[in-house]
């Protein structure tokens, strides 16, 4: 049985832990190809179904590989999970996978998902694997389209531009023209440079945030330590008495 709580597995994945925000791994990736929230799903979901798939396959085979040779066998693992999936891309999503180009195939070298599998898949049951290999899939799915998103409202002000290629042509309809046909656009956003600001700017959000969950933690213990000071003071007065 997992001595980890799926409770501390989802929170991680999604906020504490994020491969992208808090370990900062995967950024070569996250960086080129997130210049539209349609790039940044696709390339997301793939990375998703890796490391669900991997996670699973170390998790399963924990007890029979030796320690001297787990990192080769992760690497072989994670690279034939990479092809299915590459070939999978390319053959119902053909022009999505022409869009992300080299970059699916160096989800080989992503090192979160190798992380993954050396600190918790291999020490882990499957299930708890799988849920973590999801939600840490997830949680960097998330900042792969928001930081998409951003970067393309800002960029061209628009959502969503060239859905088809990952949705079919009947998804056509599913650009948001957010700003007016006359904007002129901020070409600086979905530039490579444009990626490092946006990235930034949405660490520091998260770091503001934890600072200040972490300020209200705090004042919550002060006034939980100062009500039992105050509660046995009048136990204490009372006695005395």
């Amino acid at each position: 049985m997992s001595d980890v709580s799926y409770k501390k597995i989802i929170v991680d994945g999604l906020w504490t832990n994020n491969a992208g925000l808090v370990q900062l791994l995967g950024l070569c990736p996250l960086l080129a190809v997130t210049n539209n929230a349609v790039n940044g799903l696709g390339l997301g979901l793939a990375t998703l179904l890796t490391l669900v798939i991997s996670n699973g396959s170390v998790s399963f085979s924990r007890h029979w590989v030796k320690r001297e040779i787990r990192i080769p066998f992760y690497v072989m693992v994670i690279a034939a999970n990479v092809t299915v999936v590459d070939l999978l891309m390319n053959a119902y999503l053909h022009e999505l996978h022409n869009v992300l180009g080299i970059f699916i195939p160096l989800i080989v070298t992503n090192c979160a998902i190798i992380a993954r599998a050396e600190a918790f898949a291999s020490k882990q049951p499957i299930l708890p694997s799988i849920v973590d290999g999801f939600m840490m899939g997830f949680g960097f799915l998330v900042l792969l389209v928001l930081l998409g998103g951003m970067r393309e409202l800002i960029g061209s002000g628009t959502l969503f531009a060239n859905a088809s290629v990952m949705f079919g042509e009947g998804a056509s309809g599913m650009t948001l023209q957010v700003f007016g046909d006359d904007y002129p656009g901020f070409l600086l956003a979905i530039l490579p440079p444009g990626a490092f600001l946006g990235l930034g700017l949405i660490i520091a959000v998260k770091n503001i945030i934890d600072d200040r969950l972490e300020q209200k933690k705090k004042r919550e213990r002060q006034a939980t330590k100062q009500a039992e000071e105050d509660a046995s003071n009048v136990v204490g007065g009372v006695a005395s008495e």
